[in-house]
């Protein structure tokens, strides 16, 4: 797993899992893969980071920065209406 789509194919997988009548994953299993996931994501954070300060040239755990939300990687003004 490399990219931050691979990583929510594997979660979804894991969910799919969990809700299998026949043969549900183990519930330990399941909470070890939240787990491992949550410090993946905690490392999509820095790589949001690192597209902030770079301006944009992420290390390709994101695969393409034009996929962030607007404002994401720079400076977004707001006018307030009124």
């Amino acid at each position: 797993m490399a990219t931050i789509d691979e990583l929510r194919t594997h979660l979804f997988a894991t969910l799919e899992a969990l809700n299998d009548k026949e043969n549900p994953m183990d519930i330990e299993r399941a909470k070890a893969v939240a787990e491992v996931a949550q410090v993946i994501i905690n490392s999509a954070k820095v790589e949001v980071d690192h597209l902030k300060v770079t301006g944009g040239k992420g290390t390709g755990f994101i695969a393409d920065n034009k996929d962030l939300p607007r404002g994401i990687t720079g400076v977004t003004q707001h006018k307030i209406a009124g």
